[in-house]
C-alpha cells in the first residue's frame, strides 16, 4: 500500500524534471573512412576535417546522446532510411537523396570530383580534354578507357546526372570500404585507366597504396562547378527534421575559419591557395542548397 502511495504522489513530479534530468534521445553519426573528411586509421586517424568538426557539433548539442556507427556508404545509406534518429555529416545534396534525408544548411566546401590517370597513360585522355577539364560523358563511350567508379556514392548532381545517362557497364565499379584504393591498385595494374574522385581523397589512397601521388594526374571535369557544398544529413523523421534545426543553429556558431583551414591544408599548394581565394565568392555565387 505504501509503496502504491509513494509511486502515486512521484509520477507526477517526474514530468516535472528539467529535460537534462531524463534520458536523452540517441542521436547515431554515420561515418565512413572519407580521407581528408574522415580518417578511421592509420598514423593520421582522427585528423580529417570532419574528425575535427564532429566533436564541436556534440559538444554544442548537450540534449542528445551521441553515437557514432562506422559505416560504408551502402550501409549509412541503408540506415538514413530507417526510422532511427541518424545523421551523416559528408552528405552531398542530391534531388533523390532528399525525397528521404532532412539537409542542413552547408558546413564547408570542398574541391569537386574529377578524373584521375597515371601520367604515362595521359594520350588515352588526351582527345577528351580541353582546357584542362576532361569531358566526362564522352569518356564513359571512350571503348579505351575505363572508368572506375566508388559504387553508390553521390558525386554530385550534375556528376550524378552523367553517370545515369550511360550504361553502368562502361565503368568498373568498386563496393567496400576501401574501394578507392582497390581502385587505384587496379589502375596501377592496367586494368582500367582513369579513376573518379576526390583529388585530395585519391592524393591520400595513393600514399597508403605505396602509390606516388606525382606519377598521377588529375583533371577536373567540363561543366562542373569547381567546389561542392557539403552538409549534414538526416533521416527524414520529426527527430531528423529537429535535430537538424539544432544543428543548423550550432553551425552559424562554429569557427569556419578553422574548419577552411583543417580542409585547405590537404591540399597541394596551388590548389590551397586558389581554394582560400575563391572560398568566399563561391558562397555568394552558388545556388541553394
Amino acid at each position: 500500500m505504501a509503496r502504491r502511495w509513494l509511486l502515486g504522489v512521484c509520477a507526477p513530479l517526474l514530468g516535472l524534471l528539467p529535460l537534462s534530468a531524463k534520458a536523452a534521445d540517441t542521436l547515431t553519426w554515420l561515418i565512413r573512412d572519407l580521407p581528408p573528411m574522415t580518417i578511421l586509421d592509420g598514423p593520421q586517424k582522427g585528423q580529417g576535417v570532419i574528425d575535427e568538426l564532429l566533436p564541436m557539433l556534440m559538444e554544442r548539442l548537450p540534449e542528445y546522446q551521441h553515437k557514432i556507427l562506422h559505416v560504408n556508404r551502402a550501409r549509412g545509406l541503408q540506415i538514413l532510411q530507417t526510422p532511427a534518429l541518424t545523421c551523416d555529416p559528408t552528405m552531398l545534396w542530391t534531388a533523390e537523396r532528399a525525397k528521404w534525408v532532412v539537409y542542413s544548411r552547408p558546413a564547408f566546401s570542398m574541391v569537386s570530383n574529377g578524373v584521375v590517370v597515371r601520367q604515362d597513360r595521359r594520350d588515352v585522355l588526351a582527345p577528351l580534354v580541353a582546357q584542362q577539364r576532361v569531358d566526362l560523358a564522352a569518356l564513359q563511350l571512350d571503348k579505351r578507357a575505363r572508368l572506375g567508379v566508388v559504387a553508390e556514392r553521390s558525386y554530385g548532381t550534375l556528376i550524378d546526372e552523367m553517370l545515369d545517362q550511360t550504361d553502368a557497364h562502361t565503368r568498373v565499379l568498386h563496393y567496400g570500404n576501401d574501394a578507392l584504393g582497390s581502385l587505384l591498385q587496379m589502375q596501377r595494374l592496367g586494368r582500367l585507366e582513369a579513376v573518379l574522385g576526390y583529388w585530395t581523397e585519391i592524393r591520400y589512397h595513393a600514399l597508403r597504396q605505396g602509390i606516388d601521388p606525382l606519377t598521377l594526374a588529375f583533371y577536373p571535369i567540363a561543366g562542373v562547378m569547381p567546389y561542392q557544398r557539403v552538409h549534414i544529413g538526416c533521416s527524414d523523421t520529426p527527430e531528423g527534421h529537429q535535430a537538424i534545426e539544432h544543428i543548423n543553429q550550432v553551425l552559424n556558431e562554429l569557427p569556419q575559419a578553422q574548419l577552411l583551414h583543417a580542409y585547405a591544408a590537404w591540399l597541394d599548394p596551388a590548389l590551397r591557395t586558389q581554394y582560400l581565394t575563391d572560398h568566399l565568392q563561391f558562397y555568394q555565387d552558388a545556388p541553394t542548397p
